[in-house]
């Protein structure tokens, strides 16, 4: 592991303050603002409104009178996608400032947010094209009295709840499908690193999107986000997050019905066979645990190794870990940045030491790396793990990597599906029966084999089980914001009549 350290890159920053967009309007909170300090450098880098539960309320009213009365929805497909598409562009020209944002509010590695950006710019587009894509379906085989035309509207007002860990990114899973469909929106992003979203609203105004269609609004989950989820004028959430504030979205949303889309937590293994390509496996398991310093759903954090090269493979990822660079965000080289609070950092620490507790073997790493700037934990290796461990089922959310075996691949599908998740999961074999028989047995939404973590805007993502609901991205993603609605139509004549005639005229 190397330590990158530049105490004095955010010394003369000076905190930026935002305002919420509401109905067309910047605006700030009525109370004292949310100040953000950088996880990397301790000193204040943002402040945003706190928004509070009327201007979730109003937010709302202002995204219900545009769907109900306003043009977006009433725009052709083609007028949509052209702001889609300029906004993409806008995105693109502000893209070093949307990367410094998120990577001094949430400690990411700002080559790693470069990438995201540019993800998002791609998704944009690809969006902007589904918008002239979308269509119904009819039904000429009805008989000649009967013609039937299936409709897709948009579905409405989506309250759209995004996390932390990938501000800009994840928002951009979302709100361009939801916008391509006609749907008007309102989002909140994370208390915690809202200031890349709150310029994503500036870039939708500069695009063309009318007032109301976007309202952006701080704050936090019990003052903001309750009232998103729960509102009666709200016909769609759509969340990230924890699978345990996921529920919670569930149950408000259930009050009144609404459709719920959930993207939530993972516990992502890799099942690597004696066979396997070891040396890009290696590689693409240090990546998978300490991407995004391992803050992030799709983390490949569980390794189910075979036993017959559990012990020389766990000796090299802790070799190749030594190299990890972990440090300032801001520094291009640095792979490995800050946890994203220093309550974060301690719920780390506790999953190692319970693991400790329990019987693991830390084969590298285990501790917190004190820097003189933020919080920073080391990049962990946890060896000898047992499937009934916590640190084995549930989401740590941090760098740190548990080592399980196996002898059969019975064994291990059943390792892999013993928990509550199903986000992803990795197979890596020379074999391809045997990659196919492990990606149709394990229960994930993406199975990646003999790579991990690789993704594209076609390609449809979400989890089965506790990961969540529905599925993000892919050529359905615009579907998944409309409604159906049937269009029954008679053709000629009546000539079957439920009453006889002659009663009817009487």
């Amino acid at each position: 592991m190397t330590v990158l350290v530049n105490p004095t890159a955010l010394s003369d920053h000076k905190a930026r303050d935002f305002k919420m967009l509401i109905n067309g309007k910047w605006e700030a909170g009525a109370s004292d603002p949310i100040e953000r300090v950088a996880p990397s450098h301790g000193v204040v880098v943002s402040r945003f409104p706190t928004g509070s539960r009327k201007d979730a309320e109003r937010a709302i009213a202002a995204a219900r009178k545009a769907f109900d009365l306003g043009p977006w929805p009433r725009m052709t497909a083609s007028e949509r996608s052209a702001i889609l598409l300029k906004a993409a562009d806008l995105i693109a020209a502000r893209a070093e400032e949307l990367a410094f944002l998120d990577a001094i509010e949430a400690g990411k590695p700002i080559t790693q947010v470069r990438g995201e950006i540019a993800g998002s710019v791609d998704i944009w587009r690809y969006a902007a094209a589904l918008a002239r894509d979308l269509h119904g379906e009819s039904y000429n085989t009805l008989g000649d009295g009967t013609l039937g035309v299936v409709l897709r509207e948009a579905i409405g007002v989506v309250s759209i709840i995004t996390p932390w860990n990938f501000p800009f990114l994840i928002v951009g899973q979302k709100l361009p499908f939801a916008l391509a469909a006609g749907c008007t929106t309102v989002v909140k992003p994370s208390e915690l690193t809202s200031g890349s979203t709150l310029v994503l609203g500036e870039i939708l105004q500069e695009a063309g999107i009318p007032d109301g269609v976007v309202n952006i609004v701080t704050g936090t989950g019990p003052e903001v986000g309750a009232v998103m989820t729960s509102h009666p004028d709200v016909d769609m959430v759509s969340f990230t997050g924890s699978t345990g504030v996921g529920k919670l979205t569930m149950s408000n949303a259930a009050q009144t019905l609404k459709k719920v889309s959930l993207e939530l937590g993972g516990k992502n293994p890799q099942i690597v066979f004696p066979d396997a390509d070891l040396d890009a496996f290696i590689d693409a398991a240090v990546f998978g645990a300490y991407f995004n310093a391992g803050e992030c759903c799709n983390a490949g954090s569980r390794l189910i190794l075979h036993k017959s090269i559990a012990s020389d493979v766990v000796k090299r990822i802790a070799e190749l870990s030594k190299a990890v660079k972990v440090g300032d965000p801001l520094d291009p080289s640095t792979q490995v940045g800050a946890i994203i609070t220093p309550e974060h950092l301690e719920k780390i620490s506790g999953y190692v030491a319970g693991a400790r507790s329990s019987g693991a073997r830390v084969a590298h790493g285990g501790e917190t790396l004190d820097l003189g700037m933020g919080q920073f934990m080391s990049p962990t290796i946890l060896e000898e793990v047992t499937p009934d461990m916590a640190v084995a089922r549930e989401e740590v959310f941090g760098p740190v990597l548990s080592v399980l075996t196996f002898e059969t691949s019975a064994e291990a599908i059943r390792i892999a599906n013993s928990i509550d998740y199903g986000l992803s999961a990795g197979v890596w074999s020379r074999d391809f029966d045997t990659c196919l028989t492990i990606g149709r047995s394990v229960r994930a939404g993406t199975i990646w084999m003999n790579t991990f973590m690789d993704g594209a805007s076609e390609l449809p993502f979400g989890g089965y089980k506790q990961s969540g609901l529905g599925r993000e991205l892919g050529r359905h993603a615009v579907e998944d914001y409309t409604e159906t609605k049937t269009l029954n139509m008679h053709i000629g004549k009546r000539t079957s009549w439920w009453m006889p005639q002659t009663e009817k005229l009487a």
